[in-house]
């Protein structure tokens, strides 16, 4: 922070903020820049937010003057109990602000009408937000998978009955009763045929190619041009800050209006352009940012930030529910996943959003196939026990190649972060945009969309499938229709065939390396698609010969009992979906909510057990190389304070020894419930940078009173100066309820009992640590005060470092891993 009073106890920097100080539409830019956590000191940023003046008529005497003593109990001083950005909420305290408040309106239903439809609408306001968020998040996703898809299409051609109309819906439209071939339609012209008057030969061919690099260059450069001067904090996929919102820290603006509009146009341009990334985990964002916006409609969740919370937990289920239209599965993947606190009524509310959500992308048919789900997948043979062999080798090669994506991945952006490389971000992704243009498009599986892609690799082939990878040779030995389920019999391959199970090899090697630079770049970017792409080509290929070894070898052991010659034995679709799943979950490291996901996904519910086993088996490998999912990964590398609720501590280490100050620093600063000036508070609060500070008896007899946080106290002491009259340093900092007896010409104390928290959160000194980890887990806390026989000795605190965990090293030698202290100084600096 650049402001002078940052890093000392002066007040003066506090502006004026209004009623609507929980406000998120306050726009930050982080282009280019990072938080930082390298400072192991524990002071807030002040300079950020602050109280409002107050009328002068307010609190004066009849005569116009200051009041005598000013008493926060009975005139609560605004700005108290609120939160700086990039600082983390008190769990505790929010929760009880919510209990009183439903406590006093329940109390007062029962004296009037108006109070118990106050009461009613209270109960309601929850069922009736999750409703809008359902509908906006619906809503949007409609349009944006409608006009992504539009948009990808004119990269090719355009339709002549109507511009407006993608390459599906024009031939849909078209009067010709039938056309040779299924992607091409008299009313749809590619870009050669309308300014070169053909489409066939190698100058249409460039044509189409440069046409094909001008619309992915000009997608590209729109979308990191609008996030980079807009909205910086609508790049990324969003779910490593959304699970980090979750976990109670504060990021204004991430959330806001600017957010939301930036990032639903730019996340279509980016889709469009045919960089290798996704839509789906920005539509987690997106959803969230409606909830978020919707969160000030109602008072109960614009002035609570745990309530709102679970709104944005639930909002993460709708963002997977309209991304895949799976709403069961979004709500297990916020539960799994995501959120950090989500008690039943959540999962209720979040079950009722996901459906609402679904209902309206179902009406709006973005796809045009009256079908919710993306993959529509109808296999017509089961599924063989002995199939589990190469299911399982698919769960291996996805677990090894999500611990390589996840490596490759943040080094490449640590070295985006720490090089000049960074401070281009519009260079990058214009490069990026031109080379997976100009490579992709002499492919046919690396021009096609991500989504196309996977449709293409899960299809079953039938006969009138035209289909490159259905390119089989007729066999006349076997009689078709007479395997399981009416399907083809296994046939063996055609040249065709063979060419595209080459142009399938490629394309997995370039979506292996280009993913690795595209995820992370200043664009809307999900990582849903890319990895599923990976999983389903190397699920095609290994289906493929898993069939054509079945059928030239169909009397060896293991396929004789079950793969007769013209049956047909092998589903390279299935394998497919298998390994779609198989990589997304060793990249995220899903896998409940994945595998159901995925049968939502498909329609494919028989299809459960190789999806279990490819999953779980993709998870074990995956963290033989490390724990970490790629959204942790990000948020520890951003150096988000994220106290990881599936990490194991292990440790054997005491209170006693992680508690600040040490044994052997300085005497504990602490606060005495009397006894203190003004001058003396304000001095203890400059010469430390913790964000709080227990309050003792007094300094001989230091038993633990409470504990009191350093910005309520700032702000209270300065509202007293401006509103008590007579406050000078000398005065008196009460925290006693009845204050005790003044000399005549003393100067009028400051009350502050109000901003003492009676109940403090504390351990003895010889609790294991892992206890008290789990304690900060489960509870939410921001300090736990640790004591000796009753007695304040000191504080612990959870505590996120920064990449290097240099400070770690120093507070905590034996905990490498460990995140101590959530809660402290947080400021942003440059790369």
């Amino acid at each position: 922070m650049d402001n002078a009073g940052y890093n000392t106890g002066s007040f003066d920097g506090l502006h004026q903020v209004s009623d609507d100080v929980d406000d998120d539409d306050e726009m930050v830019d982080i282009a280019g820049a990072t938080l930082d956590f390298s400072n192991t000191d524990d002071d807030p940023p002040l300079n950020s937010g602050g109280y409002e003046e107050h009328s002068p008529g307010r609190g004066m005497n009849g005569a116009g003057g200051p009041t005598a003593m000013m008493d926060p109990l009975e005139d609560p001083v605004p700005g108290v109990g609120t939160y700086e950005d990039f600082n983390t909420i008190d769990w505790v305290r929010e929760k009880s602000k919510d209990r009183d408040r439903h406590r006093e309106i329940t109390s007062k239903s029962k004296e009037s009408m108006g109070a118990l439809l106050h009461r009613i609408s209270d109960a309601f306001s929850g069922w009736l937000l999750m409703l809008l968020v359902g509908l906006m998040s619906g809503a949007l996703a409609g349009g944006i998978d409608i006009s992504a898809h539009w948009l990808t299409d004119m990269k090719e051609g355009v339709c002549l009955n109507g511009f407006w109309f993608n390459h599906e819906h024009c031939c849909w439209t078209s009067n010709e009763p039938t056309f040779k071939e299924r992607d091409k339609c008299p009313d749809w012209k590619s870009w050669a045929e309308l300014i070169v008057g053909t489409g066939e030969g190698g100058f249409a061919y460039v044509v189409n190619y440069m046409m094909f690099m001008f619309w992915a260059l000009l997608f590209s450069f729109l979308a990191v041009t609008l996030v980079k001067s807009f909205a910086p904090y609508a790049c990324g996929s969003g779910i490593p800050e959304i699970k980090t919102i979750l976990s109670g820290f504060i990021i204004r603006g991430y959330l806001g209006k600017w957010t939301l509009i930036v990032k639903t146009i730019t996340l279509v341009l980016a889709v469009s352009s045919g960089l290798s990334l996704g839509k789906e985990g920005p539509l987690v964002h997106v959803a969230c940012c409606c909830a978020n916006i919707l969160c000030h409609l109602f008072t109960k969740y614009r002035k609570n930030e745990a309530k709102r919370r679970e709104v944005l937990s639930a909002a993460a289920a709708v963002g997977v529910s309209v991304a895949f239209g799976a709403p069961i599965g979004g709500v297990l993947f916020s539960l799994e996943e995501v959120s950090y606190y989500f008690p039943l009524k959540t999962l209720w509310r979040s079950f009722f959003a996901a459906l609402v959500a679904a209902f309206t992308l179902r009406s709006i048919n973005p796809f045009g196939n009256s079908r919710l789900v993306l993959f529509y997948v109808e296999f017509h043979a089961p599924w063989h026990l002995l199939e589990l062999g190469p299911f399982i080798l698919l769960g291996i090669f996805g677990g090894l190649w999500g611990a390589l994506f996840i490596r490759a991945n943040i080094a490449w952006c640590r070295r985006r972060k720490t090089t000049l490389l960074g401070h281009y971000p519009i260079v990058e992704v214009l490069v990026v945009a031109g080379v997976t243009a100009l490579v992709s498009f002499p492919n046919s599986y690396t021009r096609m969309s991500g989504a196309e892609l996977i449709k293409e690799l899960f299809n079953d082939c039938s006969l009138l499938d035209s289909s490159q990878l259905c390119r089989y040779k007729q066999d006349t030995n076997a009689t078709a229709g007479t395997s399981a389920g009416n399907g083809l019999a296994d046939r063996p391959a055609d040249s065709g065939l063979y060419t595209a199970l080459w142009q399938l090899s490629l394309a997995l090697l370039f979506k292996m390396g280009i993913t690795v630079v595209t995820f992370g770049m200043k664009v809307p970017s999900g990582l849903f698609i890319p990895s599923m792409a990976v999983g389903a080509i190397a699920g095609r290929l290994l289906g493929v010969g898993m069939e054509q070894l079945a059928y030239y070898n169909h009397d060896w052991a293991i396929f004789r009992g079950w793969c007769t010659p013209g049956a047909d034995c092998i589903t390279p679709g299935l394998y497919a979906m298998v390994g779609a799943a198989a990589c997304l979950g060793g990249v995220t490291r899903m896998t409940v909510s994945l595998v159901v996901i995925m049968f939502e996904l498909t329609g494919g519910l028989e299809y459960i057990v190789p999806l279990m086993a490819a999953t779980m088996t993709s998870k074990w490998v995956a963290d033989a190389f490390g724990r970490e999912g790629i959204y942790e990964a990000h948020i520890r590398l951003n150096g988000y304070p994220f106290l990881e609720p599936k990490e194991e501590f292990e440790h054997k280490s005491l209170a006693v020894d992680v508690m600040r100050p040490r044994r052997a620093d300085p005497a504990l600063a602490v606060l005495t419930q009397e006894g203190m000036t003004v001058e003396e508070a304000e001095a203890l609060v400059a010469s430390t940078r913790y964000s709080g500070f227990p309050v003792v008896v007094s300094q001989e007899s230091q038993r633990l009173v409470g504990f009191v946080l350093r910005r309520d106290l700032l702000i209270s002491i300065d509202n007293a100066r401006q509103r008590q009259e007579g406050v000078v340093s000398s005065s008196q900092v009460l925290f006693t309820e009845h204050p005790p007896a003044q000399a005549a010409d003393a100067p009028p104390p400051v009350r502050l009992r109000s901003l003492l928290d009676l109940s403090p959160f504390t351990v003895a000194d010889h609790t294991p640590m892992d206890i008290t980890v789990d304690i900060f887990r489960k509870l939410g806390l921001r300090q736990c005060l640790v004591t000796h026989n009753g007695w304040a000795r000191t504080h612990t605190h959870v505590h996120t470092c920064a990449d290097t965990g240099t400070c770690m090293e120093t507070q905590i030698p034996e905990m490498q891993h460990s995140h101590m202290l959530r809660w402290g100084s947080y400021s942003k600096k440059s790369n």
